[in-house]
């Protein structure tokens, strides 16, 4: 079951984030993956564990942080959020908030929510939109629960970061908004993807995503 079309932000990242990429066994885009629309899905809300837990889906933070809100049939569980050192929890948490924000509004069918502008900047934030816009123009949804794990932090000096992530979207389905329907396709090795992301801390001192690159199927993300 493909998720996600295609990456967020088709952008190159720095040679940091290249070596970062690289770390966890793979590299590149997901350009093939955005041909078929209609086994797509993207990522959405809850907590998870390493078993450490993530921020949670209907929870508001601290600062003025919008809440993000899901349905309940939907779900995120986000693996290894404590690493030992509070600025790479801090970086993991708001990366998490990233995902569920862009989730929030294809769920709420309005890309003019708080958290996504919150959460995500620049290129990012202007390709989620346009991301979210199309599931909301194929009045789509989804149902289901998507796995993040083997979550890594690489810091860059005070105020940006990166990190790299692997996705399981074996137990996530598209769902029509229209007639209920769930297209519960079996899952393959493209139900697996290897994400590496780029964060900035802004005045705020929230850690926001300015770009993003996917490779569906990567290796390092298989069972």
């Amino acid at each position: 079951m493909n998720r996600r079309p295609t990456l967020l932000a088709a952008l190159a990242l720095t040679a940091t984030a290249a070596l970062t990429l690289s770390a966890c066994g793979g590299s590149g885009s997901d350009e093939g993956s955005a041909k078929d629309k209609d086994s797509d899905k993207i990522a959405g809300a809850d907590t998870g564990s390493e078993k450490s837990a993530s921020p949670s889906a209907s929870a508001s933070g601290s600062g003025g942080r919008p809440e993000i809100d899901f349905p309940s049939d939907a779900k995120n569980v986000f693996e290894g959020q404590k690493t030992g050192d509070p600025t790479k929890d801090a970086v993991l948490a708001d990366s998490a908030l990233s995902v569920n924000s862009i989730d929030e509004a294809i769920f709420k069918g309005n890309t003019d929510t708080k958290a996504l502008g919150f959460y995500n900047t620049g290129k990012a934030l202007s390709s989620s939109i346009t991301y979210a816009q199309r599931y909301i123009d194929g009045n789509d949804t989804w149902t289901g629960e998507t796995r993040f794990f083997k979550r890594k932090v690489t810091l860059s000096g005070d105020s940006k970061a990166y990190v790299t992530y692997c996705s399981d979207e074996s137990k996530s389905y598209i769902k029509s908004k229209k007639t209920g329907e769930v297209d519960r396709s079996p899952a393959t090795s493209n139900s697996y993807v290897l994400y590496s992301t780029k964060l900035v801390k802004n005045a705020d001192g929230v850690w926001q995503t300015a770009d993003i690159v996917s490779k569906r199927g990567a290796e390092a993300c298989q069972p």
